[in-house]
């Protein structure tokens, strides 16, 4: 049985934890707010961007000499795997679960005789991933130190990914990436950056419109994809960081909740418990002194 000092300490010392987690809340409540609101402002103009490159994509994709970016290299051999988490944890399942999702996409290209390359963003994914897939990790890019994400943050990772496709080092790129969705609810996405996986032009839209539909760019197609193509890598990339952060700290809010709810939780147990210890120990003096005095 515990003594009474020891339950004393104990008690202190979850308090101290539950302090410690509540302050964590509170933190990750004023951060999620600026991070939500800036991944949703960066939502409509990813989705803007994809958009243009699908209509011009259309308008080029029968010609020759297309951007193997829009187009890929004509093989699937070799996949790299751009897996952004978090630099540091306490939040839930928002890490692991992008491991995990990363993880089950690198097994089946394995089984199917793909090369498979990681390269991780955020510490907390390399850690989760290294236990059984460290021999295909090449790189670690960490964020650390940066308090607000950046566009030249995402750019950097973004010519990275560039220079690789550049040197022929791999055939399909895709980032993985968690989705933010509401404080409860983060869901870990897989986006193909290489070549670019883009959404239907307009066809409904320009039904809609009329036969006459059309849209002029100026300069040429070519031009202006030679342009686009390299940009929308780094704003993809810049997207998932925005969803990240935002993802990371609802899901902290909510993980750092529940650690302050249990704490409490201990806390009444272990008062319930000294107090029944204490009053035990109170009951057996009291029969000591009367059992002595009987005696006399």
């Amino acid at each position: 049985m515990s003594s009474l000092k020891d339950l004393r300490n104990r008690i202190a010392s979850v308090k101290a934890t539950q302090k410690i987690t509540k302050a964590m809340q509170m933190v990750a409540a004023a951060k999620l707010r600026r991070a939500q609101e800036a991944a949703e402002a960066a939502r409509p103009y990813a989705e803007r961007m994809d958009t243009v490159l699908a209509n011009l994509g259309q308008r080029v994709s029968a010609q020759e000499g297309v951007s193997p970016l829009l187009v890929g290299t004509g093989s699937d051999k070799v996949h790299l795997l751009v897996v952004a988490t978090a630099e540091r944890g306490l939040c839930g399942g928002f890490n692991s679960n992008i491991a995990r999702l990363a993880r089950e996409h690198a097994r089946r290209l394995i089984d199917d005789g793909k090369t498979v390359k990681i390269l991780c963003v955020g510490r907390k994914g390399r850690d989760a991933l290294r236990r059984d897939l460290n021999s295909y990790i090449i790189d670690l890019l960490e964020l650390r130190g940066i308090r607000t994400v950046g566009f030249e943050n995402a750019d950097e990772i973004g010519q990275r990914v560039l220079e690789m496709f550049a040197n022929e080092e791999f055939d399909i790129c895709t980032l993985f990436f968690s989705e933010f969705r509401s404080i409860l609810s983060q869901a870990p996405t897989a986006l193909q950056l290489i070549p670019a996986k883009l959404p239907e032009a307009d066809g409904e839209a320009a039904k809609a419109d009329g036969p006459d539909a059309a849209y002029e760019y100026e300069p040429d197609e070519e031009e202006i994809l030679a342009d686009l193509l390299p940009l929308n890598v780094s704003t993809q990339i810049f997207r998932g960081l925005l969803e990240n952060a935002a993802s990371e700290q609802g899901a902290r809010m909510t993980a750092m909740d529940s650690a302050t709810r249990n704490a409490g939780d201990m806390i009444d147990k272990l008062t319930l418990h000294y107090n029944r210890t204490r009053q035990a120990q109170i009951t057996k003096e009291l029969i000591e002194i009367v059992s002595g005095a009987e005696a006399l």
